[in-house]
């Protein structure tokens, strides 16, 4: 395949056509067709001679039907600084191959917030604001951590303000670095909590240095968030067979988890805060639980989990293949299990609780069908016993954990 064969996905940053190395220039220059959003289009000089196609809204639906318009032509896509960096290359490569793109790369945002702040890159944490939700920054909320936010528009450093306040981190620093690399680039400093400024430039990137008000409480990205973590009406996976449970299902890169009956949603919750590139689906019957697990998901900044509300097995159909599945409610309603061992991929790991007799002996009877392990789960705490103290019981959890072959 040759260079006029593939579609050139260029760089540009805010300086526009000037910044440009020969490479992206060339390759402009050369297209008989170049698309990018219009703001893009609007840096490129009136000698370039291509046809400028700007994207429509919404652009990923529209995607492959736009380069199928345009096959056979010299194709080139316009996108903002590295184009595999939160941005239009990823999309391109998944719909065309990589065979079929070549990229030429421009120093991003995040490239030079960092040199404006003076971060070294392999610490920085970087978000996206842009056609996502926000509120997946309370993840990455402790202290002492360097996070970059690519806004949405002119107003996201204020919404950014608003969550580190609301979430105990008011103590924050912030800049907002507008229009990084051309002549109109400018700054503002200020902390969270007394944050003012104006909306202003849309071409901007937040940088936060996380700091915590006296009496925050740091939420770990490991198992075993607080049980008081989760807003609950006693439907929740207590934090010690929390913690245990999501050890055996073995949270890893881009796996998806069902968590049937999920309740509060702990299990789903605290699959999603062990990795950024994990997905869940947490299953619920009840109206009013599935409300509260999508508040807890947001408050603790996984709100891209996915709600199904309907009673297993029947609000399983058609759902994706998991990688693991935790059934924590349902078990011994019929065909719950059975459902859910049939979605469940080779290799995947099933991991179920019980705490009623009944539900004991759907375990025990699987186990002696599937294997796996089976443990029971008891703990105790410390609790007022009149003028002293004692160990107070609570209720043991029967739990069983298997892979699938």
């Amino acid at each position: 395949m040759t260079p006029d064969e593939r579609v050139a996905v260029v760089g540009i940053g805010a300086d526009g056509w000037a910044g440009l190395g020969d490479s992206g220039r060339d390759a402009l220059q050369h297209a008989q067709v170049i698309l990018g959003g219009q703001r893009h289009l609007d840096l490129l000089p009136a000698a370039v001679p291509a046809q400028r196609v700007p994207w429509p809204t919404p652009l990923l639906p529209a995607l492959p039907d736009l380069l199928s318009a345009h096959a056979g032509q010299r194709t080139c896509v316009l996108a903002s600084g590295d184009p595999m960096w939160f941005g239009i290359g990823s999309h391109l490569v998944r719909l065309l191959g990589a065979e079929r793109i070549r990229v030429v790369t421009h120093p991003s945002s995040i490239v030079l917030a960092c040199a404006r702040m003076g971060w070294p890159m392999e610490q920085v944490t970087v978000r996206s604001a842009v056609a996502r939700d926000l509120d997946a920054i309370r993840r990455d909320l402790v202290p002492g951590r360097l996070l970059l936010v690519l806004s949405q528009d002119g107003a996201t450093h204020a919404a950014v303000a608003r969550i580190l306040t609301d979430a105990g981190y008011g103590a924050s620093e912030m800049s907002v670095l507008a229009a990084l690399g051309a002549d109109r680039e400018h700054r503002v400093d200020g902390c969270a909590q007394e944050w003012a400024a104006e909306p202003g430039d849309p071409l901007n990137i937040v940088a936060v240095r996380v700091a915590a008000a006296p009496g925050t409480r740091v939420l770990p990205p490991v198992p075993g968030l607080p049980d008081d973590a989760f807003d609950h009406d006693g439907a929740l996976t207590k934090r010690e067979a929390r913690a245990l449970a999501l050890s055996r299902l073995g949270p890893a890169a881009g796996e998806l988890v069902w968590d049937i009956g999920a309740g509060s949603g702990s299990i789903a919750i605290e699959w999603l805060r062990s990795d950024p590139t994990t997905s869940a689906i947490a299953v619920e019957s009840r109206d009013d639980r599935a409300d509260r697990i999508t508040a807890n998901a947001r408050s603790l900044g996984v709100p891209q989990l996915r709600v199904v509300r309907g009673r297993a097995p029947d609000a399983l159909a058609g759902l994706p293949e998991p990688d693991a599945v935790f059934i924590g409610g349902g078990l011994t309603a019929p065909g719950v299990f059975g459902a859910a061992w049939a979605a469940l991929r080779s290799g995947g790991r099933l991991v179920a609780h019980a705490v009623t007799l009944q539900g004991e002996r759907v375990l025990a009877d699987q186990a002696a069908r599937h294997g796996g392990d089976l443990t029971r789960i008891s703990v105790e705490r410390v609790t007022p016993l009149g003028s002293f103290t004692g160990w107070q019981p609570a209720r043991p959890v029967v739990q069983w954990a298997v892979s699938k072959p």
